[in-house]
């Protein structure tokens, strides 16, 4: 493939192969010297239009550990605030003769156009409410790396799963495994529809109950108007994953979050702190991840 845009359109072998390569990966990482010349003398860009703190210095790190040389293209300092097109800033790009290009951008579908007007391999790292695709792939790797397996797991993803493009791309590669995908949250929260296959539930405990992974989301207070929960307090009280709820969780549960984190209102701290938390390893394994997802689509 050219492009990853969206786990939607991979195949259980290529999501497969790249938690396989990141393993690989994983194991450089774990050296004294870091460093593999794989992509030496290619250059890639990192174009985020939106904040970012684990996914593009995770991408940077990545892009570095295969040593491509990197662009990080800063917004605010850029032509984008005197009206600059994104079509325009990516052909201006494209002058340079960049061989990657890693975007996120508000605008849902703003990856897919990037990647259908250039030559250069796009990794899509969040457009609006639509996908997140490495998050997604980082979360399988951890998981597999602790439980062993993905297949057989009961999965439950909790807060605001409507807005969340984590939580669509999470839902789209564990579709592709035998896994019992629960949703839960505030009506509000959730798809009117949701797909068949998964089990949706109001109440916290009752969803969290016997899962072997508990992916906890942040609200996206920036994707969405005012009304859909009473106050960040009493969504906490209802739906923030507190220490006395571990005990319906199973000892050999994991706990995820894709960061940020916003203790007090989506998680406590002595969850964050609890052994079975992993949100740190997240960080971690995001850079072999993605490292693959870059190898995986070098060009010749």
């Amino acid at each position: 493939m050219k492009d990853l845009i969206g786990i939607k359109e991979l195949s259980r072998a290529q999501i497969e192969e790249i938690l396989n390569t990141a393993k690989a990966f994983k194991e450089v990482l774990q050296r004294d010297i870091k460093k593999v010349p794989t992509l030496r003398g290619k250059t890639a860009i990192n174009l985020f239009f939106e904040p970012s703190t684990r996914t593009r210095t995770s991408f940077e790190l990545a892009e570095k550990r295969l040593s491509l040389d990197v662009l990080n293209f800063s917004v605010p300092t850029s032509a984008v605030v005197k009206g600059e097109t994104l079509y325009d800033t990516l052909k201006t790009i494209e002058a340079y003769n960049v061989d990657y290009i890693v975007i996120r951008h508000s605008s849902s579908g703003a990856a897919k156009f990037i990647a259908d007007h250039t030559e250069a391999s796009v990794i899509n790292a969040g457009d609006g409410i639509n996908e997140h695709p490495t998050q997604a792939l980082l979360d399988a790797f951890s998981i597999l790396e602790i439980k062993g397996r993905i297949d057989g797991l009961k999965i439950a993803i909790v807060g605001d799963i409507l807005h969340s493009r984590v939580a669509r791309s999470n839902y789209y590669l564990l579709s592709k495994f035998d896994t019992e995908i629960r949703f839960v949250g505030p009506p509000t929260f959730l798809p009117s529809h949701p797909p068949e296959n998964v089990k949706v539930y109001y109440r916290l405990r009752d969803g969290i109950k016997d899962a072997d992974v508990i992916i906890m989301l942040r609200i996206q207070l920036e994707r969405q108007k005012s009304g859909f929960i009473p106050s960040l307090k009493e969504y906490y009280h209802f739906w923030g994953l507190k220490k006395e709820d571990l005990s319906f969780v199973r000892d050999d549960a994991i706990l995820m979050h894709p960061g940020p984190m916003n203790r007090g209102v989506e998680v406590s701290t002595e969850v964050v702190n609890d052994p079975r938390a992993i949100i740190l390893k997240q960080v971690t394994n995001g850079i072999a991840t993605r490292m693959a997802v870059i190898y995986l689509l070098r060009r010749s």
